[in-house]
């Protein structure tokens, strides 16, 4: 079967996707998230290569039926977990154009206005963070390779040699900073800049579940005592497991003091700076050096989207840019290729579906968005204090919860709430977490859909307190 449809067949299969598509986002404020317990299946599939093809409009058919039917669907208005949003529309219409146009991000001569559409949409984001001078970025496969970036970029600035020469051109052992609920993709980027993962030092928190800045001073000091080179604090604004947001002022002078490339991974909660209300979130974030965000997060864009701004322009091509004869130059242009400020070469157009958004619904939307957010989570949490079976774990600024079962402690905690979560779960039709937050054990859901109403809490709250019945008495029975 050839690959050129022609013009009646590429309509009709188009116009199939966008009611298969339709459909779903229509099912979405009510859908469960997966399927019930007795019938999730997690085998492989055996099913033979094809070697010919089979009738496009059976198998488009088929394939989404099995996706919706037996999927896991973290666009559901009852989904309380991760930060997985309900994409935007116009977000999965962005994709379907880049996918189409397939525009190649690597140099400034092969994707004109792609890469223009990328700087505006970096410059918007640079913009709403308030930096004072210049400011610059590109567009990341997500916050993994955001957070790399944004220590390479530390690396690079602190020890410039290290780019052609290597680690040992230090002469001392290079250490960087996070706290201990900081992500995991930090140790990831320990390992592959070559400092090691050893050389990431995981800071204390306080109550409330943010880097202490006193435990951060005094690791600090004791590896300047003992020869060491600190080089990098990152910062959190918005960790995964509670929504905690560092104290970004503290935190950014003492970088200051001790000249500390100031990494802010706001992958998530960065995103407040698009509030002009709720900005005060993530006071400071404005002194980071460099500074992660990802828009497949708060901004409710489809996977994958993240975003690696820095202060420091120049950083970027001192660390990334490679030069190479068949990367074909622009005449006359100022800005670099994207190719030379990225880790990456051949890659699509993540910018779009942020831009477009934007574009449709204006920066306000967000605002309302964030405030909608914050509103309903909090509401959540009222919910809590007043219940006679959960507390609130750790107290977040963002919509994240974390609360836990009353009177359940120790060893039996964790297992009352792996328990608790499987009840809410069984069904499918909602989906929260535990998880450990400072050593201890809790639970966790988080208002992440632009579809999620009060009546969604009020349906997961009477679930709670059915499951949070059913655990007490199970483990009063052991």
């Amino acid at each position: 079967m050839p690959f050129d449809f022609d013009s009646a067949t590429r309509r009709k299969l188009g116009h199939r996707v966008i009611d298969l598509i339709d459909r779903y986002f229509s099912s979405l404020p009510n859908r469960a998230v997966q399927l019930p317990v007795e019938r999730r299946t997690y085998g492989v599939l055996e099913g033979q290569l094809p070697e010919a093809g089979e009738d496009a409009g059976q198998v488009i058919d088929e394939m989404f039926s099995q996706m919706v039917d037996e999927g896991f669907h973290v666009p559901a208005a009852n989904y309380f977990g991760l930060m997985n949003p309900t994409p935007t529309y116009m977000g999965v219409l962005a994709e379907a154009v880049v996918a189409a146009l397939n525009p190649q991000l690597a140099t400034l001569a092969r994707s004109q206005l792609a890469s223009k559409i990328e700087i505006e949409t970096i410059r918007w984001i640079g913009e709403r963070v308030g930096w004072p001078g210049e400011f610059r970025g590109t567009f990341t496969s997500g916050g993994n390779e955001a957070n790399f970036s944004g220590m390479a970029l530390a690396l690079a600035s602190k020890f410039p040699q290290t780019v052609e020469d290597g680690m040992a051109s230090i002469g001392a052992r290079p250490v960087a900073y996070a706290s201990a609920e900081s992500h995991h993709s930090l140790d990831k980027s320990a390992g592959l800049l070559g400092i090691g993962r050893k050389a990431l030092r995981r800071i204390a928190l306080n109550e409330h579940a943010q880097m202490d800045p006193g435990s951060l001073a005094q690791a600090l000091g004791r590896d300047l005592a003992e020869g060491r080179k600190p080089f990098c604090v990152i910062a959190t604004a918005g960790t995964t497991n509670s929504g905690a947001v560092d104290d970004l002022n503290a935190i950014a002078a003492i970088c200051q003091r001790h000249d500390l490339w100031l990494h802010v991974d706001g992958a998530y909660g960065a995103s407040a700076i698009f509030s002009d209300v709720h900005r005060k979130l993530v006071a400071g974030i404005e002194k980071a050096d460099s500074l992660t965000i990802d828009p497949h997060k708060w901004l409710a864009v489809p996977f994958a989207a993240g975003v690696i701004l820095t202060s420091h322009p120049e950083a970027l091509q001192q660390a990334f840019s490679v030069a190479a004869p068949y990367m074909p130059k622009a005449g006359g242009a100022k800005l670099p290729d994207n190719a030379r400020v990225s880790t990456q070469w051949t890659r699509r157009m993540n910018s779009l579906k942020l831009w477009l958004t934007l574009r449709v619904h204006g920066r306000q939307a967000y605002e309302e968005l964030i405030d909608r957010h914050l509103h309903l989570s909090r509401a959540f949490a009222d919910w809590v204090r007043s219940s006679e079976d959960f507390e609130i774990a750790i107290p977040s600024s963002l919509p994240i919860v974390t609360f836990r079962l009353k009177g359940i402690g120790g060893k039996q905690q964790a297992e009352a709430h792996s328990r608790l979560v499987e009840e809410v779960t069984r069904d499918g039709q909602r989906w929260i977490s535990d998880t450990v937050v400072n050593g201890e054990s809790v639970l966790r859901m988080m208002v992440i859909s632009y579809l999620t109403e009060e009546r969604h809490l009020q349906e997961l709250q009477n679930a709670l307190v059915a499951a949070a019945l059913a655990v007490k008495e199970e483990t009063r029975a052991r």
